[in-house]
């Protein structure tokens, strides 16, 4: 890739980085960064959705396509830690450093100039609300008549082409205890708080015993509580508590099944399932194997590098579920999303063009 060609990646790159899209609070609108991604993109008909709650998605289409290249400009908020202004891109010589630098503006970015040096048909599809769980604009897309048949999802995976990836599930864990005086607790199981103790130890368990599963290079399952809280001090009993959970399934694993055994490890709790992604590729056993070869040659047609199934979930999950083919592919290391002072390599932001220009010639 020319150097003109990064210089315009990344004066993009600054452009979509300036803009706080930060996801909560999600206070995104119609006008801002989706302007400036109209500007960028003459000759492409743009349809602009709003969803209500900062959800707007941007289509752009040229010509006739029939794959789809979808990209979140939504972020996360700013983590602690950061040496500089998140939304000021910083150029160093090996990197580009600023809020969603790597997850995943700087995609956005290259597809930007890959689409001013090109001309062949072209279909873009940036949306604002897949770092938190109420997205709207995929499923919204889904639900119309779209005509799409492949779908390439922008997320880090640098620069190689994901056929597989866990799903997501998430749940909110709610207990009841009576409340009294610490000095006459008879039960340790009158205080909610106490529950969400013994509840979460057994929870840990039987994630451990996930251990043995194993699916495209990936193992176990990993389970994390993210939140516990309830009572009100030392010397009062927890009348009421409340725990959130995530747990990351392989595709041969139920999210639905593990719920179950989870909401069954202390009867009367009030357990309720706050989010569920499928895996990539969805589908029974049968048919994600299917999708994941059809994945394969739709990625080795293009000539794109083929990489290993991840931990991490992406909104491709959806577009396999809806019977799209589709792969992810970005540029960056997750190893860097989500970070102070996030960043993406200069020599990603060049891999990317270069197989942009090349799907979109």
């Amino acid at each position: 890739m020319s150097e003109a060609l990064l210089h315009r990646t990344l004066t993009h790159l600054k452009a979509l980085v300036a803009f706080d899209t930060q996801n909560p609070p999600r206070r995104i609108g119609t006008d801002g960064i989706f302007d400036y991604l109209q500007a960028q993109l003459p000759g492409f008909a743009c349809t602009v959705t709003d969803l209500g709650a900062g959800a707007v998605s941007l289509l752009a289409i040229r010509g006739k396509p029939s794959t789809l290249f979808n990209v979140h400009l939504d972020t996360v908020p700013v983590a602690p830690g950061w040496s500089q202004d998140p939304h000021v891109l910083t150029i160093h010589s090996d990197r580009a450093v600023g809020l969603g630098a790597c997850d995943i503006k700087g995609a956005a970015a290259a597809l930007l100039a890959a689409a001013e040096v090109s001309t062949g048909d072209a279909a873009f599809l940036f949306s604002s609300d897949e770092e938190a769980n109420d997205a709207r604009c995929i499923a919204a897309f889904l639900a119309s008549d779209h005509g799409f048949t492949d779908v390439i999802v922008s997320e880090p995976t640098g620069c190689e082409a994901v056929l597989a990836h866990r799903g997501i599930s998430a749940a909110m864990v709610r207990f009841t205890g009576t409340s009294g005086h610490a000095s006459k607790i008879s039960d340790p199981m009158q205080s909610a708080v106490h529950q969400a103790l013994r509840w979460g130890n057994a929870a840990l368990d039987l994630a451990a015993g996930q251990s043995h599963h194993r699916f495209g290079g990936l193992t176990g399952m990993p389970f994390n509580i993210g939140k516990v809280e309830g009572g009100i001090k030392a010397n009062m009993i927890a009348a009421a508590a409340e725990l959130r959970l995530g747990f990351r399934p392989l595709p041969t694993q139920s999210a639905n099944e593990l719920h179950a055994a989870f909401a069954a490890l202390l009867p009367g709790i009030d357990y309720e399932i706050t989010f569920s992604g499928p895996p990539l590729p969805a589908g029974d056993t049968a048919q994600a194997e299917q999708r994941r070869l059809q994945a394969r040659d739709f990625a080795e047609g293009l000539n794109l590098p083929i990489g290993h199934a991840v931990d991490f979930w992406t909104e491709a999950a959806l577009f396999s579920q809806a019977g799209l083919n589709a792969i992810v592919f970005g540029p960056g290391d997750i190893a860097q999303a989500h970070s102070a002072d996030e960043w993406v390599a200069l020599s990603q932001l060049q891999k990317a063009v270069d197989h942009y220009i090349s799907i979109l010639e």
